[in-house]
């Protein structure tokens, strides 16, 4: 095995980390949760982009620069380590944009993906609705066929992004008379047509991140369609395999977590060591973050040699969301009762961060399809084991 970088990947590196060093902002942004940082967010994307750093692995023709999976994770190590804002479009970047690129046709990846990589239209998931969370076979919303359109009814929730965001894509039921798996078509919704009303959902933080979308006999053109017609699940698992396994989660955001754990304990030495096991969880969350860099590196190379992802991606769903818990309730456990300063409050300095990454950490083994969901898939279809 060979873990060197080529001479053109550290030509990137050095290319990356320049323009980062010159164009990350001084103050960071208010969180995309709100409507300030959420507009912020958006001018950040439209800024990368003009360096030509929207969505690197894309082709040149959707506004990518053509790179590799390797370089796409030489730039997210650049990124993290740089601190540059959190990319606002990530369902329409890291899911729905794949998606396209395997499903999509000529003219829906012309008309969709440069504006997704420009940061013009930030997309929303539409997974989940009141009585089908984790199980997605459940799915109830309806979009029936009427001539060019279809006629979407119904609701999804914890729909991330979608209080600002321009479009939503999901899952909607085609064959009213059909059940589970069957009869789902994957389609691409404007937020902004007649007939849909959004309701912001607080977070633990207070903030909007989600929301509450209901869907009353909304139009959508047939072109919005994405794969065929009743093959929504197939074209949705394909989408929820990135989600789990590559683009979602890049390891130099667990990496960086991680780093900053190792300053937070060298800061806190004396108060920490007054307890033996910190130390020890701070070095396994240290490995293990190393180790999931390793790990992907070898999931880019297997892809990038006409490999894919299988159900594999469920045990790094359940690696990286676990991994994350465990960094965020070690820093608690360093920094003891000052720990529960939210932002805002005199006094709270980089506390507020770790709190706010503790908070969100125990939204990682739900999203993206709950762990309990993920052990099912790694026990019958990795290990062989009976339902």
């Amino acid at each position: 095995m060979d873990l060197s970088f080529s001479k053109v990947e550290l030509e990137f590196r050095k290319e990356i980390r320049s323009w980062l060093r010159e164009n990350v902002p001084d103050e960071p942004l208010e969180s995309f949760d709100t409507e300030l940082g959420f507009h912020q967010h958006r001018g950040w994307e439209k800024t990368l982009y003009a360096g030509n750093w929207g969505m690197v692995t894309w082709p040149k023709e959707y506004g990518g620069r053509g790179c590799s999976l390797i370089e796409w994770l030489i730039f997210e190590e650049e990124y993290y380590r740089a601190k540059a804002p959190l990319r606002v479009n990530q369902n329409g970047l890291f899911l729905l944009g794949p998606t396209l690129m395997e499903f999509g046709s000529k003219e829906q990846k012309e008309k969709f993906l440069p504006k997704m990589a420009l940061g013009e239209e930030i997309w929303a998931q539409g997974w989940s609705e009141p009585n089908a969370g984790s199980d997605m076979a459940a799915i109830q919303t309806k979009a029936i066929r009427k001539g060019d359109k279809y006629v979407v009814t119904g609701q999804k929730i914890w729909s991330t992004r979608a209080v600002w965001a321009d479009w939503i894509f999901g899952m909607f039921r085609t064959d009213p008379k059909s059940e589970r798996h069957h009869g789902l078509s994957f389609i691409l919704v404007p937020l902004n047509s007649k007939g849909v009303t959004i309701r912001p959902i607080a977070q633990l933080n207070g903030l909007t991140g989600f929301a509450e979308v209901f869907f009353d006999e909304v139009e959508v053109p047939t072109h919005c369609l994405l794969g065929e017609e009743g093959d929504g699940w197939k074209v949705a698992m394909a989408t929820a395999g990135f989600e789990r396994g590559l683009m979602l989660r890049s390891p130099a955001r667990f990496q960086e977590t991680a780093r900053r754990l190792v300053d937070l304990y060298k800061e806190n030495k004396q108060q920490a060591d007054n307890d033996p096991s910190i130390l020890e969880a701070v070095l396994r969350a240290y490995l293990d973050a190393e180790s999931y860099c390793l790990l992907t590196y070898q999931t880019a190379s297997r892809l990038v040699n006409g490999g894919h992802i299988g159900p594999e991606s469920s045990t790094n769903k359940v690696f990286w969301s676990e991994l994350d818990q465990s960094m965020h309730s070690t820093a608690m456990s360093i920094i003891g009762a000052r720990a529960d300063l939210m932002s805002g409050i005199k006094g709270a300095g980089l506390t507020a961060e770790w709190l706010d990454g503790w908070l969100f950490a125990q939204s990682g083994p739900i999203y993206a399809g709950t762990n309990e969901v993920q052990r099912n898939i790694i026990s019958e279809r990795m290990l062989g084991m009976p339902r």
